[in-house]
């Protein structure tokens, strides 16, 4: 197929971010197109379909709250939902709102270059497409680009290799097989039990371990459900509100504060709730590494209270800061090292050596498999900006713009990218609050702003260099703040070799994120310029923002708090 079409908007990727973003420029009534590599909507959950696949945030809060109608209609079956279930939500909103006729699937755009003779983009892909548009909307995510180490000898092993992220939509049976797993991260974590009820012998490599909770999930209580259903404009409201983006009740004492005999009573009903709100015990946990060092040893604890073996145990256990890395979330997956048939291999002084036609290589020894996962994660956050050759002005390519490391204004758009959205882009909150809350905040944001620039004639918004460079030196001066960027984590590239060791989220919360967005909107788009308005002082027309204007919860985040750009967790 090929198209030589123009657009108002073209968007990359057809996620729930890249989903949303079309439905709302339906709403203003303006032309769009959507390009996904894959054959159908779903983006992270189409894609990591791995065995145990599952998200960390409720299923009553990981959902749009654009429509109420479809927050009523749709039924979540479990507390943490697992992958299928996902999907399939994803695709019950594209055929709701019929958001299919407008996305080209199997399709990949190769380029995206800025004619500034005519200020529009020009996006080429792999079927041979070349559109023009206005606008282009990156909804390519942050977590998308699978990372698959170079592994000597990988073309010679006989057996299968799978990555958790590009998982095969058949289905995989490792039924009586030798399985090895490189990796104990989150993908890692929790596919683990769930192949070794199958395998019949597995082998975990580990780098690094892992903090993990136990989930604790479980199916939904009906009159649960019918609770949350009947205020969920207020659950909403409070979630936007709070630093993650999603709402749990949690302690902002300070650790230290309370007796060792109290916190320990504490961590233990934080631990018996289970998932992320377990990081909510106490305030402090993310500034103070005494703090800290308290919940760790506990976490410790519990994985040599569960893991039978000693020697085991101990190398479970992480030795850093507890939160600095993603924290996991698990089903059973400590108490799958008591079974007889799965093993742990360090590889921590001495990686993998190399892969064999039977094996892999490690510490000297050949450990024969069947089939290899690589749970090895991803580029995180500019690993799919690295696929597309992006070219702005000047012939300045995004990849060379950002070989030090991503600089934007906001996560939302790049000085020399014109009329260049991003959904959660570096230096906006996104893997660091509920995504989909971030993705409807973004794209509500984006939305009005074409809408605006279409009301007044205006034929660009650029990021202005003087305020993105500032706002690159506040995100970086904000994580010094949290323990978060003491550990080399994905957060700062550390898993990429060559990759600039910065922290691209934005961690100073949600709600201050969201506020300075509406401040700069109504502010008349401060920090950017717009060339070509014909009405140049016209006051924007709040179409879709207007929701996220909530007030901040103050006993949450206190006034201090947010003067030193602080919150107290996650």
């Amino acid at each position: 197929m090929k198209s030589n079409d123009s657009f108002n908007t073209v968007i990359v990727g057809a996620g729930f971010a890249g989903m949303f973003m079309l439905y709302r420029l339906r709403m203003l009534g303006v032309s769009a197109r959507v390009y996904e590599t894959g054959s159908d909507v779903g983006g992270t959950w189409y894609w990591n379909r791995y065995p145990g696949a599952r998200c960390d945030v409720e299923s009553m809060q990981y959902s749009f709250s654009f429509s109420e109608e479809l927050e009523q209609e749709w039924e979540w079956s479990e507390k943490y939902s697992a992958q299928p279930e996902i999907l399939s939500y994803a695709n019950h909103v594209a055929d709701r709102f019929d958001l299919r006729r407008d996305i080209q699937f199997d399709t990949r755009v190769t380029s995206i270059t800025f004619d500034e003779s005519h200020n529009y983009w020009t996006i080429k892909t792999d079927r041979g497409d070349q559109v023009s548009a206005q606008f282009c909307v990156m909804a390519v995510g942050c977590l998308s680009a699978a990372n698959l180490p170079d592994f000597e000898g990988l073309d010679e092993f006989e057996g299968s290799i799978y990555h958790t992220g590009e998982w095969p939509h058949d289905e995989v049976d490792f039924s009586g097989l030798q399985v090895g797993v490189i990796g104990t991260g989150s993908s890692a974590i929790q596919a683990i039990p769930v192949i070794a009820e199958q395998a019949s012998s597995l082998t975990v490599f580990q780098r690094t371990p892992n903090y993990s909770v136990p989930a604790h999930n479980q199916d939904l209580d009906p009159d649960y459900v019918k609770s949350v259903k009947s205020s969920y404009p207020d659950l909403r409201a409070k979630a936007r509100a709070r630093p993650t983006g999603f709402y749990f009740e949690y302690d902002t004492s300070p650790a230290l504060k309370a007796t060792a005999e109290s916190r320990e009573q504490q961590y233990e009903a934080f631990w018996a709730r289970g998932g992320l709100p377990f990081l909510g015990a106490y305030g402090d946990l993310l500034f103070n590494k005494e703090a800290n060092d308290t919940i760790a040893e506990f976490a410790r604890k519990k994985i040599r209270d569960i893991v039978k073996d000693s020697e085991t145990a101990d190398l479970l256990c992480p030795d850093n800061v507890f939160g600095c890395k993603r924290l996991c979330v698990d089903i059973d997956y400590f108490a799958v090292y008591n079974q007889p048939h799965v093993r742990l291999i360090d590889v921590s002084d001495k990686p993998i050596e190399r892969f064999t036609k039977k094996g892999i290589i490690a510490n000297d020894i050949e450990y024969e498999f069947d089939s290899v996962v690589c749970a090895t994660g991803f580029a995180a956050m500019t690993g799919s900006f690295d696929k597309i050759q992006i070219t702005g002005r000047d012939g300045l390519t995004l990849k060379e713009k950002w070989r030090a490391g991503p600089r934007t204004y906001l996560g939302l758009a790049s000085n020399g990218f014109p009329n260049l959205f991003m959904i959660t882009g570096p230096g906006s909150p996104s893997v660091l609050a509920s995504m989909i809350q971030a993705i409807e905040q973004h794209v509500d944001w984006i939305a009005d702003c074409i809408g605006h620039m279409k009301d007044v004639g205006a034929s660009t918004i650029e990021a202005k260099v003087r305020d993105e460079n500032d706002w690159v030196d506040h995100v970086n001066e904000v994580s010094q703040v949290s323990l978060r960027s003491t550990c080399s984590s994905w957060y700062v590239g550390a898993n990429i070799p060559g990759r600039p060791k910065v922290f691209m989220p934005y961690i100073g919360g949600f709600p201050i994120y969201v506020d300075k967005c509406n401040s700069i909107m109504m502010g008349g788009y401060e920090g950017f310029i717009m060339a070509g308005s014909e009405k140049p002082t016209t006051p924007p027309q709040v179409r879709c923002t207007e929701r996220w204007h909530v007030e901040l919860d103050m006993e949450v985040i206190s006034p201090a708090a947010i003067a030193a750009n602080r919150v107290p967790i996650v």
